[in-house]
């Protein structure tokens, strides 16, 4: 069988699940995959610069948007989202593309929703990357940065929309400012749904959950962010049994100056496959 070279931009793809397009992109080829999933209102592309240090490593890597970001379908309706969804859809991700087992990691809320794949299916991961987890210590503050926008979306629609139109005159090649283009382009229904979802529904396994994974982790946490506090992450790599922690220098090392993080991702993930 044939098999692609390395993409230095990633391969787009898309899969249905439970009648929704889910789109991903793919960069490297191999049996070894990471799955990485991005933040709250994000999309898959902020994980480019990971994903394609990765995969020069030898990994096949796959950058998911989650339902109600990038390129996913945006249904108008709350219950289609919440985080244990979301980690179902990482699993029919692995489903669609026939892998057994697979690191899944992700930052903020796909720190989160790679603990619920952790949680439904440990059989299915080697490991999971886990950076900006949002616990307990998170939950006010996030009400607090995220109640505004859900506000806006709900009464003040035209603003959202907006504030789309003029991301999308934004020249796109810029890795950064398309992932900022990227997160501004809402659709005002679609995103009070996402945020009322996600918001009123589990945030993250209890801890009496937490303490039952067994599956390797790698946390990574940092100071100075209200919204991730350290907290949480030390938290959170106190209950896990199986984890590792790394601090980070700030909350925005691993996207602006990222080797050292990265090198620590890579060798856990080298470590995951070799047990």
């Amino acid at each position: 069988m044939l098999t692609r070279p390395l993409e230095t931009t990633g391969l787009a793809a898309a899969f249905t699940f439970e009648g929704h397009r889910l789109c991903y992109t793919e960069f490297g080829t191999g049996d070894r995959v990471v799955v990485l999933a991005h933040g709250l209102m994000f999309t898959r592309r902020m994980h480019a610069p990971l994903a394609r240090g990765l995969a020069a490593e030898g990994f096949r890597v796959v950058t998911l948007d989650l339902l109600g970001h990038g390129d996913s379908d945006r249904p108008r309706e709350s219950w289609h989202y919440s985080i244990p969804a979301f980690g179902d859809q990482v699993l029919a991700l692995l489903d669609h593309l026939d892998v057994d087992r697979a690191v899944v990691g992700g930052t903020s809320l796909g720190a989160n929703v790679a603990l619920e794949a952790a949680v439904k299916a440990p059989e299915r991961l080697r490991g999971v990357v886990v950076e900006m987890p949002v616990l307990d210590n998170a939950i006010v503050a996030g009400l607090l940065a995220f109640t505004p926008l859900l506000f806006a979306a709900r009464f003040v629609p035209f603003g959202v929309q907006a504030v789309a139109k003029v991301a999308g005159l934004v020249p796109q090649g810029s890795q950064w400012v398309d992932v900022v283009t990227d997160t501004l382009d809402q659709r005002p229904a679609s995103m009070a749904a996402l945020l009322h979802g996600v918001f009123f529904g589990r945030i993250a396994p209890p801890r009496s959950v937490r303490k039952r994974i067994q599956v390797p982790a790698l946390v990574i946490g940092h100071q100075r962010d209200p919204v991730h506090p350290f907290g949480d992450a030390d938290t959170l790599a106190a209950d896990l049994p199986a984890a590792e922690f790394v601090q980070a220098r700030s909350p925005v090392e691993l996207r602006f100056d990222p080797q050292r993080l990265t090198a620590a991702i890579l060798d856990f993930v080298r470590r995951c496959y070799r047990s």
